[in-house]
């Protein structure tokens, strides 16, 4: 299998890319985030569709780019649209993957980071409205922000380790990509597309969303966290909890992002979608 990854020309990879993001946002009930089936106010599920396709030539450079470049030059063209940012987090993830064909060629990738790939960053991050923690030192949309990324030579990977305790993508870089590799092995367990779902599920059950925690709070998280257990415990439908989520703004952003970068992952590996 890491044959065939290391074989794998960058446009088929970007294929696999842009199709993941495809997958994520198509799939049913995932509770609280955008689908087929429900949109928000300002942001609606044909923008995800639009990102998907803009994002691709980004893909398919990804072999010429830096990383810092590459999310920087993804986030610019994914937010062409009126729907702002829709998967800034996603490109954190996806994209080192992609560069290194897999979890393995991305954790090499994302040790070579340098000091101008976390500035091309702070800039992506400037062109969104993401939520930052109220316990980060580092504001990333300050200029000046900038300037001490350099003054203390920070790679992008020391800014994802100096995040990581409060932000769950960041934290993927530091632990080896942990839960996108769960997320890919659950999909690959239970083969097809419509494992997507209960995968999510089993993760949201597990893991408080940190965008919900930046969002609402530690206590809403747990309470998110505890409503996916009665799902899965049968205690409580999908469809009550799907629309409690709404209802209460309880968006769990990023394990979406993970689900993008496990369903990818896994169509790298050979994962049967359609099975």
């Amino acid at each position: 299998m890491a044959e065939h990854r290391e074989k794998m020309s960058a446009a088929d990879a970007a294929e696999l890319a842009s199709f993941a993001m495809l997958l994520e946002i198509s799939a049913k009930l995932k509770p609280g985030n955008i689908d087929r089936e429900h949109d928000f106010d300002d942001t609606v599920f044909e923008h995800f569709i639009s990102s998907a396709v803009r994002a691709r030539p980004v893909f398919e450079k990804i072999d010429e780019l830096p990383l810092g470049e590459a999310i920087y030059e993804a986030v610019k063209r994914t937010n062409s649209h009126s729907g702002g940012n829709t998967h800034f987090g996603a490109f954190i993830l996806l994209l080192p993957i992609l560069k290194g064909r897999g979890i393995d060629g991305a954790k090499e990738e994302i040790k070579k980071t340098t000091v101008e790939d976390a500035v091309r960053f702070y800039e992506a991050f400037g062109l969104t409205s993401v939520r930052v923690s109220e316990e980060s030192e580092m504001d990333v949309h300050d200029p000046a922000s900038l300037e001490e990324l350099r003054k203390n030579n920070m790679t992008m990977y020391d800014v994802m380790a100096f995040s990581a305790e409060n932000d769950m993508n960041s934290r993927e870089w530091v632990n080896g990509f942990e839960l996108t590799r769960k997320f890919a092995d659950g999909l690959k367990t239970a083969g097809g597309c419509k494992a997507i779902p209960d995968v999510f599920m089993e993760m949201l059950a597990t893991y408080p969303d940190t965008f919900i925690i930046k969002k609402a709070g530690s206590a809403a998280a747990e309470e998110v966290r505890n409503c996916a257990r009665m799902v899965r415990t049968g205690k409580m439908s999908a469809e009550i909890f799907d629309a409690w989520c709404l209802s209460e703004g309880f968006n769990p952003g990023s394990l979406a992002d993970i689900c993008i970068a496990g369903i990818f992952t896994a169509l790298l590996e050979g994962w049967e979608w359609d099975s």
